[in-house]
Formats: C-alpha cells, structure tokens, sequence
C-alpha cells in the first residue's frame, strides 16, 4: 500500500508543486543516474530540495531513490516517521550516535544498487549559501568507488521555503545537473572537487556568487 501511496504523492502534489507552483527550470537532467549503485549530491538551503530532486527522475526511478536525512529530526514522531520512510523513503542518518556508524543506512542503500540522495553539508543553510561540506560523502566514496557521484545545483529554494519557515512563497528555481565527479584518492580533494563542480554549476546559471 505504501508504494501505492508514494507513486501517487509524488504524482499528484510532488511534480505540480515542482513544475507550476514553483516553475522549475531544469539542464542537463539527462545527466541523473537511472540506476545504482550512483550517488546524487546537492547543496541544501530548504526542506524542498529533496522533493525536487526526487521530481527530476522519472517515476519508474522512485523505489530506487532514496534520500540521506537526520534522524533525530524526521524520526521525532510516529507520524512524521512513517510519511518520511514510507513515502519519501528516506535513509535515517544519526547526526549524534554513541557507537555503531551512522553512514551505515547509506552503505545498505548501495549495497542494494539504488540511488543515494545526499546534502554534503549535512544540514540546511541560509539562502543561496554554501556550507562546507562535510566528510561523510569521502567516507562513502571510499567504500563505494564505482558509484558514480552526479552533482546538482539547486538556486531559488531556500527562498520558496527557507529554514524555519512553514509557508511556501512561489519563487522561479532553477535545477542545474553536472557530470559526474572524477574520483580521487585524498579525500580532500574529493571535497575540493565537489566544491569546484557546483560553484560551476552556479556559474552555468548566472546567480550571485556565494558569500
């Protein structure tokens, strides 16, 4: 039943929401991975940004997506729980955990051949900023070498629905996807990497230069 429940979430509210209330502009879309093991990573300002990324794919892609997110925050309640892992399908990720190793659900997301969606910064930040991104994302890389790593730029979200609000305010956003990232071995560099590639993505599209 949840499966049902998820096509139609996405189908009804989902893909509307993205493409009328919020007038998506999306390049390169073809560039997504279809199938896994892959990783898709993205910078975060907004609660939204995963349901537009989500959006991108077609939906004969949607069981194989699923999405890292906090734990604490998406797991607080019964309710909440079941919407965000029965019908977003997230993975929970411990931000605070005494033992065990919290990126473990995303290793099992890859081990299974499906797309990971994953915000290396680790949270969301103020509008069209970038936080530094944290190492979680070489941690993976390093286990996983042969997934290929797609990053997305996202601009216009965090204005729609910024952090800490609950109103959403219809803003032109715009989607662009780069290619896949060459792998290193410093993980360092990976990060540097990733950095280059969304600041060019940025740079694709025109906007103002993070601060």
């Amino acid at each position: 039943m949840s499966h049902i429940l998820r096509y139609l979430f996405f189908f009804l509210v989902v893909r509307p929401l993205s493409y009328v209330i919020l007038g998506l502009n999306v390049r390169h879309a073809e560039r997504l991975p279809k199938n896994g093991p892959a990783i898709i990573i993205a910078n975060h300002n907004s609660h939204l940004d995963t349901l537009v990324l989500m959006s991108l794919l077609p939906l004969s892609v949607l069981p194989k997506l699923r999405p890292a997110a906090a734990g604490d925050y998406f797991l607080r309640n019964r309710w909440l729980a079941w919407f965000a892992t029965e019908i977003i399908g997230i993975v929970p990720v411990a931000r605070t955990q005494k033992g065990g190793n919290p990126l473990a659900g995303c290793f099992e997301v890859l081990r299974a051949n499906d797309i990971l969606i994953l915000f290396p910064e680790g949270s969301r930040g103020e509008p069209e900023r970038m936080q530094r991104l944290k190492q979680g994302i070489s941690v993976i890389a390093r286990k996983f070498p042969n997934a290929p790593i797609t990053p997305v730029f996202l601009h216009g979200l965090g204005k729609s629905l910024p952090k800490g609000e609950v109103i959403l305010i219809p803003h032109f956003c715009d989607v662009f996807v780069g290619k896949p990232i060459a792998r290193t071995e410093s993980n360092q560099d990976l990060i540097g990497t990733i950095n280059d590639s969304l600041a060019a993505l940025e740079k694709e599209g025109d906007f103002p230069a993070w601060e």
